[in-house]
């Protein structure tokens, strides 16, 4: 299956000072405007937790062919809605603006996962469970350091790579995981690019190609490029901050690339 973790970056900050009224309407106001895209590509909500989602695609309510795609076509809208919400809550709230910081994060992951209904004897749940669950809640998590709004799993990409157009953004080591995945991030739908996003993935492939191979320089110089092209780029953002430390302190000679992290 293909599984899906949705959460909102500055809800703490948010929420705080809310009365309880205001806190019930903008939940159901993020929750409903976040599940519409979901519900809309055939998916099947799990469950709310907070202000975290969690869904996922696959038998016997989609074909094994359509999940992935669906999944990522979720994730387009409900980062595209999540733009939205910024402007739609001062007027929920009755204040002149909440924290920038307020976004969606998306972490999406395919494989395979135990279904059925899971729980105790005083109550059960249809749900799924396995490393692809566990890796689409991590990958959730990881937009924090990249600045990313959508980051997917190399399966999900594999099965998806006809209808979306992705870019590789890192190698990592995930927390509770000892091998490298390879994590990729969602740009848009297949050939709906803009000329200033293809400028982007171009560069930002050579940055990685000449990180990936010490030349600090020329990685440097790429990943400035890309910031040219998409200047908020986070992922550009946070190679260049991560070169300039490298510079500094540079990897072990048996370094593979890889970025460990060691919190979720």
């Amino acid at each position: 299956m293909t599984v899906l973790f949705c959460d909102m970056k500055g809800f703490t900050s948010l929420s705080e000072g809310m009365t309880p009224q205001g806190l019930v309407k903008v939940m159901n106001h993020y929750l409903s405007t976040m599940s519409g895209p979901i519900r809309s590509h055939q998916g099947i909500i799990d469950k709310y937790i907070g202000d975290a989602i969690m869904a996922y695609w696959g038998p016997p309510f989609n074909e094994d062919g359509d999940q992935a795609r669906l999944a990522c076509l979720a994730a387009i809208d409900m980062a595209d809605r999540g733009t939205a919400l910024r402007t739609e809550l001062p007027e929920l709230l009755g204040v002149r603006s909440v924290p920038s910081e307020c976004d969606v994060r998306i972490g999406v992951a395919t494989g395979e996962v135990l279904v059925g209904s899971i729980g105790s004897e005083f109550m059960m749940s249809y749900t799924v469970m396995g490393d692809a669950v566990n890796l689409a809640s991590r990958l959730e998590g990881v937009n924090k350091i990249y600045g990313s709004h959508a980051l997917v799993s190399e399966a999900t990409v594999k099965a998806a790579a006809d209808a979306i157009e992705f870019r590789e953004v890192d190698r990592l080591v995930v927390v509770g995981q000892t091998r490298p995945v390879t994590v990729f991030e969602i740009i848009g739908r297949k050939g709906e690019l803009s000329p200033a996003q293809l400028a982007l993935l171009k560069r930002y492939s050579e940055g990685l190609a000449a990180y990936r191979a010490c030349r600090w320089d020329e990685a440097l110089q790429a990943f400035k490029e890309a910031l040219e092209a998409v200047p908020a780029d986070g992922p550009s953002m946070t190679f260049v901050k991560r070169i300039d430390g490298f510079k500094i302190d540079p990897p072990t000679d048996d370094w593979d690339g890889s970025w460990y992290l060691d919190h979720k």
